[in-house]
């Protein structure tokens, strides 16, 4: 038997299914973020591995061919928050996890005004292009190479 939140995504748009990917990441890094809180290394590496499989997903649906500007911009984003929830990982900073989420705002915010239009060919304008172009520019990973090498979730 198939649950409530399947049954509501049977006849969602390609827009709507992105925004629910959006939302599983914000979900899965509260998770990360209560495992941090409750000092259980095990719950943050499984949430943030199913944030990671999102975003990955999300990457490899990418078509540079179609999407221009606004894909590459969201290859970058996507590059970012990946590098970023590595870190806020390895140091379980609870700091770090917010800081990906409201940047994952951001970005699912953009493509609920392209929703709300109703249109995906609104997904060319400049607003979710330029939302995960700054983002993925204000938020650089920062990578200690040193720590880098050692990485586990």
């Amino acid at each position: 038997m198939a649950n409530y939140q399947e049954h509501t995504l049977d006849g969602a748009s390609p827009v709507d299914l992105v925004i629910a990917l959006y939302d599983g990441i914000i979900r899965f890094l509260y998770a990360a973020i209560a495992a941090v809180d409750r000092g259980d290394v095990r719950g943050r590496r499984v949430a943030v591995k199913r944030a990671l499989d999102i975003f990955i997903h999300l990457q490899a649906r990418l078509r540079m061919d179609i999407g221009g500007r606004p894909a590459a911009a969201l290859s970058e984003f996507y590059a970012s928050m990946f590098a970023l929830i590595l870190q806020a990982s390895q140091g379980a900073s609870i700091q770090r996890f917010e800081d990906v989420i409201g940047c994952v705002r951001n970005v699912r915010d953009a493509w609920r005004e392209v929703a709300a239009k109703g249109a995906y060919a609104a997904a060319q304008s400049s607003s979710l292009a330029a939302k995960a172009s700054k983002l993925a520019r204000v938020m650089p990973p920062v990578v200690d190479t040193e720590q880098a090498s050692r990485w586990t979730a």
